[in-house]
This record gives C-alpha cells, structure tokens and sequence, in this order.
C-alpha cells in the first residue's frame, strides 16, 4: 500500500512539471514572437512612412507620422497571432528626426490544473531611423 502511494505521488508530479514546462513555454515563444516583430515591423514602418518630398526640398529625412502609424498596424496586424488579443500604445512620433516610442500589449492564458492562470506581457521599444547618408 505504501508503495501505491508513492507511485501516485511520482505520477502526479510529473503532471504538474508537464503542466509548467508548458505554460512557460508557451509565454517564453510569445514573448519572444512579439519582440522580433515588434523590432522588424517598427523598421519597416518607419522606412515606409519616410517623406520624400521633404527631403527633396530640403534634404532633411522626415517621417508622415499618419502613414507611419498605418502601415505599423497594418504590418503587424499581419503577422500577429490571431488567438491573442493585443493593445498597442503609441506614446511618441517624432517626424524630424525620425524617432518613435511605442509599446505592445499582450495577454496569454494557461491551464495550470484546474485553474485558469493569465499573464500580461508588455514589449516596449524607442527606434530611431538610421541611414547610411
């Protein structure tokens, strides 16, 4: 009898490791999704929203504070995942020069057991515009 209960005791921590393993991993690749996005999309939005009429008149590098906010939620729209739900905040766009702030919000949900267990995760990034010029 004594050993029955060790058995359980072993079979229902490994349940509990598995559950864990799972919901950490499950939050570590979002995270990591939303950075790596983050990063690639708020380049290539801002790249996107470069005015070339000003810099044709007066060769500063300018960014269209509008088209730089579409084509950022456009972007990542895209490329997000669908099952999540996501709140971005823009906190500043600087159009000259070229300087953003911004932050992503997102929420993922595990199971541990019978419980449903939510975590909040926040990327925040400031990018400036560098060209080769």
């Amino acid at each position: 009898m004594k050993e029955s209960f060790w058995g359980i005791f072993v079979v229902f921590l490994g349940v509990l490791g598995i559950t864990f393993i799972v919901l950490f991993q499950n939050i570590t690749n979002t995270d990591q999704h939303n950075s790596q996005l983050l990063e690639e999309v708020t380049e290539a939005a801002m790249r996107d929203a470069i005015d070339y009429a000003s810099y044709r008149d007066d060769g500063r590098i300018k960014i269209n504070r509008e088209k730089f906010v579409e084509n950022f939620i456009r972007r990542y729209a895209e490329s997000a995942s669908k099952s999540r739900d996501y709140k971005i905040i823009f906190y500043s766009i600087n159009e000259s020069p070229p300087k953003v702030s911004l932050a992503v919000k997102s929420g993922v949900v595990g199971a541990a057991g019978d419980a449903e267990v939510s975590f909040d995760l926040t990327n925040k990034i400031d990018a400036i515009l560098e060209t080769p010029y």
